[in-house]
């Protein structure tokens, strides 16, 4: 398999003065003070999946459009070690991605599967699919090699698609792209290559992700940016293009996932006054952004 290395030359303008509170975000709903800090966020269309990440409790929650909680469930086997992301199987299974790592020093990293027939009950039994990155041999690792943090991921066919946080100093902009079966089990995670989406870090970490239902766009969540990845195949992203989206909002987004091909869903965590909101974004309203990627093998 080509490993590759995909780096995006990305024009864009970024508005400060006038702009409103929430951007060009469609304001949904506040979630209830005890859901400061959405980390994760999926939905089927109809039901609405959010978790908390590290220092909350090992619960899923079941939200309504307008963020708030029709229903909690505790997971039966698992730990909130850092809960960053969910996201869904076509059968309605839902997958916890406990793989935050700010330190980069994590050795337990797993991913948490819930049969949709667990899904409603007390407490639903999740089983563990246990991962390792072969390419990172120090806990942590030097300073400009923390690649290993994760908060984003998807599922497509029979795979789990990982897109890891760089916090690298000096900031490379750097993200890994890693795919892991959909099965309980202990992996190496298969690395598929890299990206570079920027090298402004308050900008480019990703933060949340989602695949369309039609598979031909990837939505990569930053801190008040989306990157739209089109034209890619899920073994090889060389050829990729990127459509960079400037929701034109700061605040702490960590969470996204398609309401239906054209409709994302984004919320973001409790910060400094600001947050804890659910918001839409119409994707046939964006406007267009220059990109230019560039791809090696």
């Amino acid at each position: 398999m080509n490993k590759f290395c995909f780096i995006l030359t990305v024009l864009f303008f970024l508005e400060g003065c006038g702009q409103s509170q929430h951007g060009d975000l469609d304001f949904l709903g506040k979630f209830p003070s005890r859901l400061k800090e959405v980390s994760g966020m999926e939905t089927d269309g109809s039901t609405f999946w959010v978790i908390q990440d590290s220092g909350n409790k090992d619960k899923i929650f079941k939200v309504d459009k307008k963020a708030q909680v029709s229903n909690e469930y505790k997971i039966h086997h698992a730990k909130n070690e850092d809960w960053e992301d969910l996201t869904l199987d076509k059968k309605g299974n839902l997958y916890i991605g406990d793989f935050g790592n700010n330190n980069n020093a994590r050795k337990n990293l797993v991913i948490y599967k819930i049969d949709s027939s667990q899904l409603h009950k007390k407490e639903p039994a999740a089983k563990k699919i246990k991962f390792k990155y072969p390419q990172q041999h120090k806990f942590p690792p030097k300073k400009d090699s923390l690649l290993f943090d994760t908060e984003a991921f998807f599922h497509w066919n029979d795979s789990l698609y990982l897109f890891t946080k760089n916090r690298t100093r000096p900031y490379s902009g750097r993200t890994l792209i890693y795919r892991v079966p959909d099965k309980k089990g202990e992996y190496d995670a298969e690395y598929l290559g890299s990206m570079v989406l920027c090298k402004n870090a308050s900008l480019c970490s990703v933060t949340g992700a989602d695949i369309s239902s039609n598979g031909k766009t990837i939505a990569l969540l930053t801190y008040g940016m989306v990157f739209l990845v089109t034209d890619f195949e899920l073994s090889d992203f060389s050829k990729a293009s990127a459509e960079l989206v400037d929701l034109k909002t700061r605040t702490q987004t960590e969470s996204i996932c398609f309401l239906d091909d054209n409709t994302l869903l984004i919320a973001d965590e409790e910060n400094r006054g600001t947050g804890r909101n659910l918001y839409s974004y119409s994707l046939k309203k964006k406007s267009k952004t220059e990109t230019k990627p560039k791809g090696k093998p």
